[in-house]
């Protein structure tokens, strides 16, 4: 049976992706228009099928090859080989090595103190600024910024403090390098002629960084398993690929943390009931406590809950990708081997079969029994399969702990005339930012904002 999609294009799709606004919409009109498996034309891969049903996302979830095209924009930040598309025999000894750091609840826990310590000083800083003026906060600048100050920290051992790290800059440099090689990748004319000379500028300072950061760690001569710096040197790693895995880490860990609790705390203050009850379960668990222990945070369900919802709506990656080596059977189609499936994580969460009214924002969807009602797949906000996110169970405390922190002590409310748009840029990201107006709990009075749309 022939896959329905649209007609050839001659620009291999891009004008279809640019009308729709991005990739992330392009699949979503996709999915409306042609059904639950749709083939497509894609920058950076020959022939693609996309699939958000997630029954049919189970025949796919032992596929372990990443289309290169696709990832190639990542091709500057690696030179010891593009760490997203490595061939199984390389890629799984180095997923093993990632998950004993980024998995492990020892060390979740021995950071704990370091993150909420962090989550504090941001949570003292909004609350000092809404004191003074009131003038709103853009959240995801201020999120990522903390997302990665938290997982330099946990990466690499406190190095990068003793290196000197400025992390507001080397996250500038990471939207420098994104913008240009992502703008290649989609071929968007640019506005900044100067944009690749500061691309090359802000790669050459996140290689010198990384770069300093690991021989502060080495001449230390810390040996400890504990942070990734650590295990990676002591697993036998080259310089190169040390040096790849502490890139790549940065940049994946601090956008996926950063956006998600950016978008939630967006969502929290265009649904204060929900706002209401995140405050009292806070103050029934942690009573006059300013933030969780370690152990709070399996107590805090209806936190969790939220955070799950708001990953449903605004996935922080809204897309993967793989590619078959073998033809496959996917309900009544075959796939080709060397076709690139796509993986709409937007579009999964938003498919109205499993989820009733689906952009509706309802955290009582990730109760027990509604969760045990859905197929696995319906939700998979760190995607699927052997090359999912090695950081998914770092990435979820440090979220918890920072809505919990700054949910305990504040209170967040749209910014009057600001729209909030999400764009595709590596992730969900809001295209003007998130400006939210801040204000401690107990001034914040009572509100009347009944808005159910995200």
């Amino acid at each position: 049976m022939r896959i329905p999609g649209p007609g050839h294009q001659e620009d291999g799709g891009l004008g279809a992706v640019a009308a729709a606004g991005g990739l992330h919409r392009y699949q979503l009109h996709l999915h409306d228009t042609y059904g639950p498996v749709v083939r497509f034309q894609l920058p950076g891969a020959e022939a693609a099928v996309s699939v958000c049903d997630p029954v049919l996302l189970e025949a796919t979830a032992h596929l372990d090859k990443r289309p290169e095209g696709l990832f190639s924009f990542l091709d500057p930040l690696c030179e010891a080989g593009n760490l997203q598309v490595l061939p199984a025999d390389e890629h799984t000894p180095w997923r093993r090595l990632l998950l004993s750091v980024l998995a492990g609840r020892p060390t979740h826990e021995r950071h704990f103190a370091r993150f909420t310590e962090q989550a504090r000083h941001l949570a003292d800083r909004w609350t000092r600024q809404a004191d003074a003026d009131g003038e709103p906060v853009e959240l995801q600048q201020e999120l990522t910024a903390l997302s990665l100050r938290m997982i330099c920290g946990f990466a690499l051992g406190g190095a990068d403090t003793e290196a000197g790290t400025d992390v507001d800059r080397v996250v500038t440099a990471f939207e420098d390098v994104l913008t240009e090689y992502l703008g290649r990748l989609y071929q968007v004319p640019r506005a900044d002629p100067h944009s690749a000379e500061r691309a090359e500028a802000a790669l050459a300072y996140l290689r010198a960084t990384v770069d300093r950061v690991v021989a502060a760690h080495r001449s230390s001569g810390r040996t400890d398993r504990g942070d990734l710096i650590g295990a990676l040197v002591e697993a036998g790693e080259s310089p190169a690929r040390t040096r790849d895995t502490v890139m790549m880490t940065l940049l994946a860990a601090h956008h996926t943390t950063g956006v998600a609790v950016s978008w939630t705390l967006h969502l929290l203050g265009r649904h204060p009931a929900v706002a209401d009850r995140v405050a009292a379960e806070l103050d029934r668990v942690l009573g006059e406590r300013a933030a969780p222990a370690y152990g709070d945070l399996r107590r805090l369900t209806y936190l969790d809950k939220v955070l799950k919802e708001s990953m449903r709506l605004f996935p922080p990656g809204p897309y993967g990708a793989r590619e078959t080596t073998e033809d496959l059977a996917l309900g009544p189609y075959e796939i080709p081997a060397g076709t690139t499936v796509f993986y709409p994580f937007w579009a999964v969460h938003l498919n109205p079969d499993h989820w009733p009214e689906p952009e509706r924002f309802d955290p009582e969807r990730f109760t027990p029994q509604q969760t045990a009602g859905r197929p696995r797949l319906a939700y998979v906000p760190f995607g699927i399969g052997p090359r999912s996110c090695e950081g998914a169970a770092l990435a979820t405390v440090e979220a918890q702990l920072v809505l919990a922190v700054l949910l305990k002590r504040l209170r967040f409310s749209p910014a009057p005339g600001h729209e909030v748009t999400p764009v595709e840029r590596f992730v969900l990201w809001a295209r003007d930012g998130i400006r939210m107006r801040v204000r401690p709990r107990d001034a914040a009075g009572p509100t009347t904002m009944t808005n159910r749309s995200p």
